[in-house]
C-alpha cells in the first residue's frame, strides 16, 4: 500500500514566489500610474506657465503629454517581464517568433501606427492648433480641443465632441479660420427680381450691413480717403427669374459673422418688401390639354 506525499515546503514556497511577483508587478504598475500623472501635471503647468511669456503653442504640449503616458506604461510591461523570470521566458520565446509575431503586430497596427505618424506630422507641420476653429472637408467644423496619438478632438458648435483619426485629418482639406487672424469677409448673396430698383437694392442691403454691430470697417487709411464703400456690394451676373447681388461683409471671427448673415437677412426681408424690392422665388406655367384640343 503506496502512501502519498505532499511537500508543504514546496508549496508555500511557490505560492510566496507568486505573491511576491504580484506585489512586484502591481507596485511596478501603480508607479508607472503615478509617474505618468506626475509628468503630465509638471508638463502642463510648464507650458501653461510659459504661453503667455514665450507664445508656446498648447499643441505641443497636449501632444507630449500623450506620447509620455504612452512611453511610461511600455516601459512598465518591459519592466515586469524583465523582473520576472517566468514572464521572462515567455518573452525570449516570443521574440524568438519575432519574425512572425511582427508581421502580425505590423499588418494589425497599420492604422494606429498611421495615426500616430500623422499626428507627429500635424504637431510638427501645424497645419491647425488646439484652440482653432477649423474645418474638416465638408461635414466637421469647430475648435479644436485636443490632438492625441491616435485621434484629434474637436468641439463643434452644437458642443459635440467629434474625434476624427488623424489618417483622415491629414487626407482631407482643411479650412482653418484662425491660423493667422480671426476676421473674415462674409459673402451675402441674395437676388433681386428684374423689375426692381436695382440701385436702391444694393443701397439698402449695404445700409443693413452697416448698421449691424458685428459689421467691422476693414478699410485702410488711403481707401477711406478715397470714398471706398465700408460695405461693396456687386452684381454677380443674371439668373433665371433674379438679379444677383453679393455683399462683401467684414466680421471679427466666424461666430461673429455668421450671427450678421443671419440678421442681415431677416432685416433685408423686410425693408425689402417696405420698400417694393421683389426676391424673386420660381414660377412654373402649367398647360393642361384636352381630348378636344388634340
Amino acid at each position: 500500500m503506496k502512501i502519498l506525499s505532499f511537500d508543504f515546503s514546496s508549496f508555500t514556497e511557490t505560492n510566496h514566489r507568486i505573491l511576491q511577483y504580484l506585489i512586484v508587478s502591481l507596485a511596478i504598475a501603480l508607479l508607472a500610474v503615478v509617474a505618468a500623472r506626475i509628468l503630465r501635471k509638471i508638463i502642463k503647468v510648464y507650458f501653461e506657465r510659459s504661453s503667455d511669456i514665450m507664445k508656446v503653442d498648447p499643441t505641443r504640449y497636449k501632444f507630449l503629454r500623450n506620447a509620455v503616458s504612452f512611453v511610461v506604461f511600455m516601459l512598465a510591461i518591459t519592466l515586469i517581464f524583465y523582473t520576472i523570470p517566468e514572464l521572462r521566458s515567455i518573452g525570449i520565446t516570443l521574440f524568438a517568433g519575432a519574425g512572425i509575431f511582427a508581421a502580425i503586430l505590423g499588418f494589425a497596427s497599420q492604422e494606429a501606427f498611421s495615426n500616430i505618424i500623422s499626428g507627429i506630422f500635424i504637431v510638427v507641420f501645424k497645419p491647425f492648433r488646439v484652440g482653432d476653429n477649423i474645418k474638416i472637408g465638408e461635414l466637421h467644423q469647430g475648435v479644436v480641443e485636443d490632438i492625441t496619438l491616435r485621434h484629434t478632438v474637436i468641439n463643434n458648435f452644437e458642443n459635440r465632441r467629434i474625434i476624427i483619426p488623424n489618417t483622415v485629418i491629414s487626407s482631407q482639406t482643411i479650412i482653418n479660420s484662425t491660423i493667422s487672424e480671426e476676421k473674415i469677409c462674409a459673402f451675402i448673396e441674395l437676388g433681386i427680381s428684374y423689375e426692381s430698383n436695382l440701385e436702391l437694392a444694393k443701397t439698402i442691403l449695404a445700409g443693413v450691413i452697416e448698421r449691424h454691430p458685428n459689421c467691422i470697417d476693414n478699410r485702410s487709411p488711403e481707401e477711406v480717403a478715397d470714398g471706398v464703400p465700408k460695405v461693396i456690394v456687386r452684381v454677380l451676373g443674371f439668373g433665371e427669374s433674379s438679379v444677383n447681388l453679393r455683399a462683401y461683409a467684414w466680421a471679427s471671427d466666424t461666430g461673429a459673422g455668421f450671427v450678421m448673415k443671419c440678421d442681415v437677412f431677416e432685416q433685408l426681408k423686410k425693408e425689402f418688401a417696405a420698400q417694393g424690392i421683389e426676391i424673386p422665388y420660381p414660377h412654373r406655367t402649367i398647360i393642361h390639354k384636352t381630348e378636344s384640343d388634340a
